[in-house]
């Protein structure tokens, strides 16, 4: 368990970490190895996330190797275990996610700065992110996602776990003023749903060699995203029918996706996500203007806006 954690935590983006250190920084905090231990706990906090993600999903693979449920099922095939080797590698998993779930709070206790206010954003990270992870559950067996019900889950699924509360976490570590917090939930809601549409913008027309997950994956397992829901607005029937027929068909082969993704481009939903993108980052950008933040950190965050938004990551 703790080489398939291990091999895990080498890949991903260092997002949330990133917030967090620079969140730090720009409130007032000192760069040591006690932040860099305290941000380093989202990383394991997002392996949990993912982790179990996967599992509900049914995703196959992550971050271009085997999906953590996968490589213990694979483990049990090889070793001529007795029993189901998929229920195997669904239960590794989730004791794996509980395990990582454990060890974030036990790292961000031991860098030492984990005072109450930041106990207090770390215990509301994890619950939103709990929260939306289920809005997100239910969206796909409802049927009836809607733009408003799509952003409400990238709301507490992304923008707030993703950006503003590591931001929160930084700040509180360095014990920042309230205009800090009030800058970063300026800066971090809009950026933080802009990165959740590209995602879903990545996840059906990504490259896989970069994504890590094979192209359409999103797709096959009918997630209800704001691209999805965009495109089902302006449909013609046969279009909406086409989508009912295919979203959520983890069988769903390379001809069904090209024709969802000709739907999802010809009812202008791409071209209309990508100005959601556009316009949510400018909003981010701007509320780094004059902002009572550090002058390094605020450079940082400029950059760390254009990689969560980039065209390909």
């Amino acid at each position: 368990m703790t080489d398939a954690v291990e091999e895990f935590l080498a890949g991903g983006k260092r997002l949330r970490a990133g917030f967090c250190f620079w969140g730090h920084l720009g409130g007032g905090g000192a760069d040591d190895e006690a932040v860099v231990t305290a941000a380093a706990s989202l990383e394991l906090f997002q392996a949990c996330a993912i982790i179990h993600d996967d599992v509900m999903d049914g995703s196959a693979t992550r971050r271009g190797q085997p999906a953590v449920h996968c490589r213990f099922a694979d483990l049990h095939t090889a070793s001529a275990w007795q029993g189901d080797p998929e229920a195997f590698g669904r239960g590794a998993a989730i004791l794996l996610g509980d395990l990582c779930l454990a060890w974030s709070e036990e790292m961000l206790a031991g860098s030492g700065l984990a005072n109450p206010a930041a106990r207090a954003v770390f215990d509301v990270m994890r619950a939103e992110l709990m929260g939306g992870q289920y809005l997100d559950l239910l969206e796909q067996v409802s049927g009836q996602s809607t733009v408003a019900s799509a952003l409400r889950v990238a709301t507490y699924k992304s923008a707030k776990y993703t950006v503003v509360e590591p931001l929160h976490l930084g700040a509180a570590l360095a014990g920042a003023p309230p205009e800090v917090f009030d800058t970063y939930t300026a800066y971090g809601m809009p950026l933080g749903v802009a990165f959740q549409l590209r995602d879903d913008v990545l996840g059906v027309f990504g490259d896989p060699s970069v994504t890590g997950k094979p192209a359409g994956d999103d797709l096959r397992e009918g997630k209800r995203t704001v691209l999805v829901a965009m495109a089902l607005e302006t449909a013609t029937p046969a279009q909406q029918e086409l989508v009912r027929r295919h979203l959520g068909d983890p069988c769903l082969d390379e001809a069904g996706v090209a024709a969802l993704r000709e739907v999802l481009t010809s009812t202008g939903a791409v071209g209309r996500v990508e100005d959601m993108i556009e316009t949510r980052t400018a909003q981010a950008l701007a509320a780094l203007d004059g902002a009572p933040v550090g002058e390094e950190a605020l450079q940082v965050l400029r950059e760390l806006a254009d990689a969560a938004t980039a065209r390909s990551h």
